[in-house]
């Protein structure tokens, strides 16, 4: 009988672990919006963010410190890097939370969850990628979904148009910066470029938050404490630490796959965390969101054999 060989028995636990990272991975993701929602309920959302994202670049630079090989960056990949900040966080999760004053969480996840559909159409106009019918079908089906729900909705009155057309904008947002980081390809561990996205958009909305922000509406009780520190810990440190490990064990495009779990979970979080309500137009449009981003993310089977690291 052939011994294992000590390659195949560190690889043994890390695929033992794979299901548990992707499971825990959803899980903040999703999450994230129900304790953002949370936030802005109890804070402005420019101070909320500030704080959130100052916080967290604070955490994840200085816990890295001492580790000289991770900072292997030049001047260019930093000011790409801050740039990323300003849009993938600054800009994006600011939209989101003021929309998020006015829609229920499990709305705004569900419309930035479609993410992954929008950056591919995207990729393929402005960055040569392959546009296919699969594509093409994958962004009918996430339109169509997210119309569904989001004009019951509105005519049922649960949530506003203002909040939409914010969040609209923060997809919108999302998208522009997964292209810029395609195109400007910074070099660097990711890990770090992280913590420089956080503290680049921290910075830049500090003084924002210093001077339009009404910090009367703080309100410091233990369930906003827990959403923020879920929020800097959970969303802005686990959550992309796991993401930058399923990137490295299962490559891009199939670690993007698993986005399409985000919508019905948002919204299945939102209802058991926050008490929003759930119709069935909500799970009519679930549906074709879901399979949309699956399409648009998932490779295309080859008839060659491939040995799929995930």
């Amino acid at each position: 009988m052939m011994s294992a060989s000590p390659s195949d028995a560190i690889a043994r636990p890390t695929a033992n672990l794979l299901p548990l990272s992707i499971a825990a991975f959803c899980l903040l993701w999703s999450t994230a919006f129900v304790a953002g929602k949370i936030g802005v309920t109890n804070c402005p959302p420019l101070v909320l963010l500030a704080a959130r994202f100052s916080l967290a670049g604070i955490l994840i630079l200085g816990v890295s410190l001492g580790r000289r090989g991770m900072w292997t960056f030049s001047w260019r990949d930093v000011w790409v890097f801050a740039l990323l900040g300003i849009v993938n966080n600054a800009l994006y999760l600011g939209l989101a939370y003021m929309g998020l004053r006015t829609i229920s969480a499990g709305l705004g996840g569900l419309i930035v969850s479609a993410n992954p559909i929008f950056t591919a159409i995207f990729a393929a106009l402005l960055l040569g990628e392959r546009l296919t019918g699969r594509k093409l079908l994958g962004l009918a089906l996430g339109i169509a979904g997210v119309t569904i729900i989001v004009a019951h909705r509105l005519s049922a009155g649960t949530d506003n148009a203002t909040g939409v057309l914010l969040t609209v904008a923060a997809l919108a947002s999302i998208v522009a910066g997964t292209i810029l980081f395609k195109r400007l390809a910074p070099q660097g561990n990711l890990w770090i470029g992280n913590g420089i996205q956080n503290l680049a958009a921290g910075l830049l909305l500090t003084p924002f938050a210093l001077s339009v922000s009404a910090w009367g509406g703080i309100e410091l009780s233990a369930r906003f404490l827990a959403a923020f520190a879920f929020l800097v810990l959970g969303g802005s440190i686990l959550a992309y630490a796991l993401w930058f490990h399923l990137l490295t064990v299962c490559g891009a495009t199939k670690a993007s796959s698993f986005h399409f779990v985000m919508p019905p979970l948002s919204m299945l979080l939102a209802w058991v965390v926050l008490g929003e309500p759930l119709f069935p137009y909500d799970l009519l449009g679930i549906i074709p969101v879901a399979a949309g981003i699956y399409l648009v993310s998932s490779p295309m089977r080859k008839p060659t054999t491939i040995h799929a690291k995930c």
